[in-house]
């Protein structure tokens, strides 16, 4: 009910801050497990996709939204719950697991996943190396990967800035990749990383993105460290 009550409130303020354009939508499934894969360029990118999409959308977000201390930190945690969105500690592989399990959970239910796969928010809307957990959770599910490039929210609210700027945005969405023929190799790392770098392509044509072989985290990292050596 919170999820359907927020999407009414959001949508037409959305609408008019970003004024999304909105292209291929048809081709996410109307009923079924899917997963829905885009860049991640901003914190308005979840709820525009929930606003765009008839479906309703179960994220991945980072764990840090559900532990912040303080009233602030217990109402973003109480909110993000109220979505029912799954908590994933990024400390790595084996930490994930058990968000992982959830998404799975989910997909099981012939649900909608909703997933960024460079794990955090791009620090210079570049596109940035996916981590292979989304093709973890397409090869153990069998559920479609459908591919959305999200353009323009990274001029409106790059990471740091509080509110968006008034600039349009454009969602395109690409064809479902069916990764069934790799059914029964999940746990084969040359064929994670291999699903994880077309569907990372798939997005890269849709968003026309520079693509940077790293991740995100620790390309910002590394440019942290270096200004703060200068």
């Amino acid at each position: 009910m919170f999820y359907y009550a927020l999407r009414l409130v959001l949508s037409p303020l959305l609408r008019w801050l970003l004024r999304p354009s909105v292209e291929g939508s048809g081709r996410v499934p109307g009923t079924g497990a899917v997963i829905i894969a885009g860049n991640h360029q901003s914190f308005t990118d979840q709820f525009l996709l929930g606003v765009v999409l008839r479906r309703r959308l179960t994220f991945l977000a980072k764990q840090e939204y559900f532990t912040a201390p303080g009233l602030t930190g217990r109402a973003t945690a109480a909110f993000f719950r109220a979505l029912g969105q799954i908590p994933v500690d990024r400390s790595g592989k084996e930490a994930a697991r058990a968000a992982l399990d959830t998404a799975l959970q989910v997909l099981d239910r012939g649900a909608a996943l909703g997933v960024f796969p460079e794990g955090t928010r791009s620090h210079d809307g570049r596109l940035y190396k996916g981590k292979v957990g989304v093709a973890a959770m397409a090869l153990r599910s069998g559920a479609p990967v459908v591919p959305v490039a999200i353009i323009g929210t990274f001029q409106a609210q790059p990471k740091g800035r509080r509110l968006p700027r008034r600039v349009p945005v454009t969602l395109r969405f690409g064809e479902p990749l069916d990764f069934s023929r790799y059914a029964g190799l999940e746990e084969e790392r040359l064929v994670l990383r291999a699903v994880t770098d077309q569907i990372m392509y798939a997005v890269r044509t849709l968003s026309e993105q520079e693509y940077v072989d790293v991740y995100a985290a620790e390309a910002r990292g590394a440019r942290e460290a270096a200004a703060a050596a200068a």
